[in-house]
């Protein structure tokens, strides 16, 4: 991955982050966060 790349993603990322706040006040990224968790505690148990 390049510099330009990085720098893309970073900023989209940052982003949707800022939207979320604005918009939902973090409950999008808390409700990711929590999916994510469960995703990562399923596949430790298949493991």
């Amino acid at each position: 991955m390049n510099n330009t790349t990085s720098i893309i993603l970073l900023g989209s990322i940052a982003l949707a982050f800022a939207i979320d706040y604005l918009f939902n006040g973090f409950s999008g990224s808390v409700f990711l966060a929590r999916k994510l968790a469960d995703l990562i505690e399923y596949m430790a148990f298949w493991r």
